[in-house]
């Protein structure tokens, strides 16, 4: 038995105290209208209307049971409600994963929309790497991520990426920084500062034969896994870094300076299993590539168009 169908019925009937208005407002016949009381009241074993004079009325039993009903049918509403919004992505848990090297000026402006577009969503952030990203998100211990490509693909779906030119980070003092920009063969012999390749092993390989197929054969490569050491390392002389522009502005005594030709980009997006995916997954996505391509400007100067796309586009930009 159907209860809260015919729970329905018996409630505007009760209202109206009129079979065939009932039966209009709730757009059916009046035969299948009454059918439906009556085994209600079958089903209850009472009587919740008095048929015995030309009026309907509601009998006790009838009276005591509209409210009732209608506090039933009213949870039953909340809890649709409810479970909505949970398979919207509105409510809920989001296991979310961002690089370490994330400014706060970015987190805090995806944090501020993700809570003006859910905000009964929990969003529980996690600093990790790309691979420890990765990992999770093939392990379900993650529901999104934001990664650095090139990244293995397998069982995941991507957002639309975001690509921040590089340039080369250098001390002030060093002569490199007089330049408006430097090739990268002009770096020959330096070491190269960059995180360890456990991090995010397809971009570290990548970053190494951009370089190398521009005449920059590093002398060693030296792993930096937060700014403060990679700074460290570069004002120690004979070393540079190949970071966005946004990193520079963390410390006044580096200088940054974009790389001729810009032949390498940082591409960057959101990550989520294709299967079984979280619901508000491809909103944090969405929201993380409006938030990266406003806060992630290419350059303190004019702006560097990357001069080709170094890998194949695998994004679903629809998400």
């Amino acid at each position: 038995m159907d209860l809260l169908r015919h729970l329905r019925h018996f409630v505007v009937v009760a209202h109206e105290l009129h079979f065939g208005r009932a039966a209009e407002l709730l757009g059916m016949a009046q035969p299948p209208l009454s059918q439906s009381v009556q085994r209600l009241e079958r089903e209850l074993a009472v009587e919740l209307f008095d048929r015995s004079r030309r009026q309907v009325r509601l009998t006790t039993a009838g009276e005591l049971l509209l409210g009732e009903a209608e506090e039933l049918l009213a949870a039953e509403g909340r809890l649709r409600n409810l479970m909505h919004q949970v398979r919207a992505g509105a409510l809920g848990v989001l296991r979310a994963g961002v690089p370490p090297e994330t400014p706060a000026v970015t987190l805090r402006a995806l944090l501020d929309r993700l809570t003006d577009r859910a905000p009964g969503l929990d969003v529980e952030l996690h600093e990790l790497t790309s691979g420890e990203q990765l990992r999770m998100l093939a392990e379900r211990r993650l529901d999104v991520g934001l990664v650095h490509h090139p990244a293995a693909t397998d069982g995941l779906r991507f957002g639309a990426p975001v690509d921040v030119p590089l340039g080369v980070l250098v001390p002030r003092s060093s002569p490199l920084a007089r330049a408006r920009e430097v090739e990268l063969a002009a770096l020959a012999g330096l070491d190269l500062v960059t995180a360890p390749r456990a991090t995010a092993p397809g971009w570290h390989d990548h970053l190494l034969a951009v370089c190398a197929e521009h005449g920059f054969r590093p002398g060693r490569v030296r792993p930096a896994r937060n700014p403060e050491f990679l700074f460290g390392l570069v004002l120690a002389g004979g070393g540079v870094a190949v970071e966005p522009a946004t990193t520079a502005r963390r410390e006044p005594r580096i200088a940054w300076r974009p790389i001729a030709g810009a032949p390498l980009v940082k591409r960057t997006s959101a990550a989520w299993p294709e299967r079984s995916a979280h619901p508000a997954a491809s909103m944090f996505g969405q929201l993380a590539a409006e938030v990266l391509a406003e806060t992630e400007p290419a350059s303190s100067g004019p702006p560097v168009a990357p001069a080709r796309r170094p890998w194949p586009v695998l994004f679903d930009e629809a998400g």
